[in-house]
């Protein structure tokens, strides 16, 4: 995947508007008017930084704010009564973080960044007020709630009813859909989490997971190099969905 270009040591106002940022399709303005962002412009309170490995928020901690990874990626998890993570969720740029606090008004899990990332600061207040005052935000807003439901129902087929080697096709499916989305290739990219991270997420082994990268690569759909893939043969991924839809 293209590397995404160094953010500026000295970050102005202007760059952090949503009017002004690349984002804007993938975020919250999708299909705002002009005068609308700039009204949102004044709901982004803050930007902050998160180094590798840190945590945007843990399970338990306030609800009081939603996040826009501006860039970067962040992994989502629950700590289990047995002690171990279960990922529950991969998110990047242009993508919402938080929604999980909203109907307890605590956070149920925690977000670890898995590279140095930024994101942008909604209070969820705020955002609730503006919605009510403009509908295009309003809708979007719910437009997104319903997009992780789908996502998280997706999710549930996948642990409940796919083969390992079908789990992970999707996956990979699934990333290439969302890069493209985002003007990268939709054939090479740069695997930010572990296998044993997409292991959690997908409810495998690792042993299993590492097993289904390598039958990939000997049928000739991908080529992996440590966390670097390439996807040889789309087609040959989708036709093992395929071949799940039709069981």
């Amino acid at each position: 995947m293209p590397n995404r270009k160094a953010v500026a040591p000295v970050l102005t106002v202007v760059e952090t508007a949503c009017s002004n940022c690349n984002l804007h399709e993938l975020c919250l303005p999708l299909g705002m008017s002009t005068e609308e962002v700039e009204k949102l412009d004044e709901l982004v309170s803050s930007r902050r930084r998160v180094k590798r490995g840190e945590h945007l928020y843990r399970a338990g901690d306030a609800f009081d704010s939603i996040f826009a990874v501006r860039s970067g990626f962040f992994k989502t998890d629950v700590l289990l009564e047995d002690g171990r993570e279960q990922v529950t969720g991969f998110q990047m740029t242009g993508e919402l973080l938080g929604l999980d606090g909203i109907s307890n008004e605590q956070h149920s899990c925690n977000a670890i960044a898995l590279e140095d990332s930024e994101v942008c600061t909604i209070p969820f207040s705020h955002l609730e007020n503006l919605s009510r005052e403009i509908q295009t935000l309003q809708h979007h807003f719910h437009q997104v709630m319903s997009r992780e439901i789908v996502r998280d129902h997706g999710v549930m087929m996948l642990l409940g009813t796919m083969r390992a080697e079908e789990r992970l096709a999707a996956f990979l499916l699934n990333l290439s859909q969302r890069f493209t989305a985002r003007g990268y290739s939709p054939a090479e990219f740069y695997l930010r989490m572990t296998r044993e991270e997409i292991g959690s997420y997908l409810g495998l082994k690792l042993e299993t997971v590492s097993r289904a990268f390598s039958r990939f690569q000997e049928e000739g759909h991908i080529a992996v190099q440590q966390k670097h893939v390439r996807i040889l043969n789309i087609a040959g991924l989708k036709k093992l969905m395929s071949q799940h839809t039709r069981d």
